[in-house]
């Protein structure tokens, strides 16, 4: 197997792996004033990801970096062509990680209501903008011959890539919802179980109408299964959501999310960015990657820190692993 696929391959999982995880932790954010009725069910909402949450967003670096590192072309051409939406997700994940980190710093339920606004927003319009960009990657985009977007921002929002955009939400928030039934306990792990089986129908009409949209699109009998398959494990988390085995049912909707990206990847390839001007402006893997060399010693370097970043993100999850209860406390109306 050639090294530009490999690597193709090895950015697919990076966001896959970034989606999967990042993915129920908007879900969380996105659900924080809408489960969390007061404090200290908020406080409790936003502890189940607060070990948790920088460690996913490696992943956004890591995928990032690599594409930059493997696929120079495609980098340039993707931050060039998507600057505003991009932009946008920098930002309001600054602002939902300020919010996440200095939250609990004053003892000051105004100060805390506004920290909770950012965490809802720094959730809700990356979801958005990550299926609306995802979206547009697999429909294509307008390309010149030289690889450079010759559009507007407004040729981003087809509604097909609208589509992408409320598809993904919905199947973030429903993630988000069963990780929350899986770590909290009581009356919060039974709304957010009852929520997640509303949700999840929801997001179920949409994700099989959006990949079936996109395999329309760019697909062939691979992706095709793929995108099956993904369906199923989303119709089987939401199944054991319904009966209560949460453990399960994360498993499903982490498979769903996964397995959907994968038959996106696996739609588009071997381009990397599809060209709607003319298939021969079209950016492919071979047309975007780095030297040989360049690719040999990126594949040496991950293949020694990959499996340690993985090792310690898999040993933090397990550590704080154990369900969240919500506990009175004190809070006053003002700062002191």
């Amino acid at each position: 197997m050639e090294l530009t696929t490999v690597w193709f391959l090895a950015i697919a999982g990076l966001w896959i792996g970034y989606f999967v995880l990042e993915g129920f932790d908007f879900g969380v954010g996105t659900l924080l004033r809408v489960l969390g009725r007061n404090e200290p069910e908020r406080r409790a909402v936003i502890t189940t990801i607060g070990p948790v949450w920088d460690g996913n967003e490696v992943w956004l670096i890591v995928a990032g970096g690599a594409t930059f590192a493997a696929f120079p072309e495609w980098y340039a051409t993707l931050f060039s062509g998507f600057y505003l939406p991009l932009f946008a997700i920098l930002v309001s994940l600054i602002l939902r990680g300020v919010a996440l980190e200095y939250r609990g710093k004053r003892d000051d339920l105004i100060w805390r209501g506004r920290m909770d606004s950012m965490i809802t927003i720094g959730s809700v319009l990356p979801a958005l903008l990550w299926g609306l960009t995802f979206a547009n990657l697999v429909r294509g985009v307008p390309l010149d011959a030289s690889f450079e977007y010759v559009g507007s921002f407004g040729d981003l929002l087809s509604p097909f890539a609208l589509l992408g955009a409320v598809a993904f939400t919905a199947v973030f928030v429903t993630h988000g919802a069963i990780f929350l039934a899986l770590r909290t306990t009581d009356d919060l792990r039974a709304r957010a179980n009852r929520l997640a089986s509303r949700a999840g129908l929801v997001a179920a009409v949409l994700v099989i109408a959006f990949l079936a949209w996109a395999q329309a699109i760019r697909g062939d009998t691979g992706s095709w299964i793929v995108a099956a398959v993904a369906v199923v494990a989303f119709a089987g988390g939401l199944v054991a959501n319904r009966i209560r085995r949460e453990g399960w049912a994360f498993l499903g909707t982490a498979l769903a999310v996964g397995l959907a990206v994968a038959s996106l990847f696996a739609a588009m390839f071997p381009a990397v960015m599809p060209s709607t001007l003319d298939p021969q402006s079209t950016l492919t893997t071979v047309d975007a990657a780095s030297t040989p060399y360049t690719l040999k010693v990126l594949t040496v370097i991950t293949g020694i820190s990959l499996p340690l970043v993985m090792l310690y993100q898999g040993w933090t999850y397990w550590v704080f692993r154990k369900r969240i209860t919500v506990e009175p406390v004190a809070v006053s109306e003002a700062a002191s």
